[in-house]
């Protein structure tokens, strides 16, 4: 039987990998609902009224696409890396502990791509270089918080050495 930290792990994991493959899958199902988003944000048009940071604003839709599926792109990787990552610790449940600890080698490349869609993409790029936290209605800061948070806190647990 394997150890129930290890099973947790691996549950942790697909649940992630879950996770972004529905935002990625509802993102290219409905393509427009978060396109605009995307485009409100990159066009910074509902920040503060006469804010110096409208020099930042992209007007032009071909760079909304381009930023749009960017975005999807990362999404995806993040959930096969992670999809990946808990089928091989799958495999390695009952393996030793540096069989099963080696296992986890794409989790952390899924939580680095996980990372970088949403604290580099929603809080840096998004949230502080295009004003998106001026935003009322097209601000995710606080969605993209809750889901990095999350990876951080499974990639940290996933991390913690497993004993045979």
């Amino acid at each position: 039987m394997p150890a129930a930290s290890r099973v947790a792990k691996i549950v942790m994991v697909l649940g992630l990998s879950a996770f972004a493959f529905l935002v990625t899958f509802n993102n290219l199902t409905d393509y427009g609902s978060n396109f605009a988003f995307v485009s409100h944000v990159l066009a910074m048009d509902d920040t503060f009224p006469g804010n110096a940071l409208m020099w930042r604003a992209i007007t032009d839709p071909i760079f909304w696409h381009i930023g749009y599926w960017a975005i999807i792109a990362g999404e995806g990787i993040t959930a096969a890396l992670f999809a990946v990552g808990g089928i091989a610790m799958l495999r390695r449940v009952n393996g030793t502990a540096g069989e099963f600890g080696r296992a986890k080698r794409m989790v952390h490349f899924g939580a680095a791509m996980g990372f970088l869609v949403w604290f580099v993409g929603f809080m840096v790029i998004g949230g502080e270089w295009f004003a998106m936290w001026q935003s009322s209605t097209w601000n995710g800061q606080a969605p993209a918080f809750r889901f990095y948070i999350t990876i951080l806190a499974v990639v940290i647990y996933v991390g913690q050495p497993d004993p045979d």
